[in-house]
């Protein structure tokens, strides 16, 4: 008996409720998929089904092992599929997560020309700015902009630095005055993305110390974009990655704060959970953003200028 087979039997006959519209999804017998099944129940010594002549359902211990069994199987199609695109061309749709404001600057320009290269990938790129478990939801590649994750389930590729810089718009400053310590800043409207901590904690380094600091401001939000828009309006004082903010520091429409002092170093990383590694699909935009982006100037210049 092949167990793969007597497994993807079960977990058909679960999925249609019954034998015969397992059997005609299958192209088998009713008889074969019976015997499947059985051998399958036999070989385990445990009670799979329970048949009556209305309809067939899995019992409390067949329902733990159907869930096992779409897994098992879910892996071994996978490993296929990947081995298999490693001799052809890459085909299917490769789910992919980023933070909104680096998908919309950085990943959509670039998009097409992976597509280009790949005519028979798809690409599904959500965009957004919470914390996602791409195990849990189902996403092949997920791009972070974070310290350095530590994680056994995922396989990590560190794709640049993404430096950050406490800036404000010069209106802001005349107004305020400009801080000269990070003590000040508990004195000034700084916007930052969220309340709770450690999101409101600013640690920055300076020359002598590392200090943290409690902030408070007018605007929090778990997206940069709105950030560095109520920085450029005037209302307050903004730690955020330098490619968010550069152009502007360059056209002096916001300028740095506190140069001597430096958050702690952060970076874009690339993450895929551990069965991905022989995704072809996975391995080739990994591949690309690496080529695309890994040496992006704007990314990793700290200081606004050519």
């Amino acid at each position: 008996m092949n167990k793969f087979d007597s497994m993807h039997a079960f977990t058909q006959v679960v999925d249609a409720s019954g034998f015969a519209a397992a059997s005609r999804k299958m192209g088998l017998s009713r008889s074969q998929v019976n015997k499947l099944v059985i051998n399958l129940e036999d070989s385990l010594g445990i009670q799979l089904l329970q048949r009556t002549t209305r309809k067939v359902t899995p019992t409390k211990t067949g329902l733990a092992f159907y869930e096992r069994c779409r897994a098992i199987l879910a892996e071994v199609a996978e490993a296929e599929e990947a081995i298999t695109q490693y001799q052809t061309q890459p085909k299917g749709t490769l789910r992919v997560n980023a933070p909104m404001s680096f998908g919309t600057k950085y990943l959509a320009p670039i998009l097409p020309d992976f597509l280009t290269q790949h005519p028979d990938l798809k690409v599904e790129l959500v965009l957004n700015d919470r914390f996602i478990d791409p195990i849990e939801e189902g996403f092949d590649i997920s791009i972070r902009i974070s310290a350095q994750p530590t994680t056994s389930s995922l396989i990590i590729h560190t794709l640049c630095p993404a430096p950050r810089v406490l800036c404000a718009a010069p209106a802001y400053l005349e107004q305020q005055g400009i801080p000269g310590n990070p003590d000040q800043l508990k004195n000034h409207s700084c916007l930052h993305y969220g309340y709770s901590a450690p999101l409101n904690q600013w640690e920055l380094k300076g020359p002598n110390q590392t200090q943290s600091i409690r902030v408070q401001g007018t605007v929090c939000s778990n997206n940069g974009e709105v950030l560095r828009q109520a920085a450029l309006k005037g209302l307050g004082i903004a730690l955020l990655p330098h490619f968010l903010v550069g152009e502007d520091l360059k056209a002096d429409r916001l300028q740095v704060v506190l140069s001597n002092y430096a958050s702690p170093e952060i970076a874009v990383h690339i993450l895929y959970p551990v069965s991905k590694h022989l995704s072809a699909k996975v391995q080739l935009f990994t591949e690309f953003l690496q080529s695309q982006l890994g040496q992006e100037p704007q990314l990793v210049d700290e200081t606004g200028k050519n």
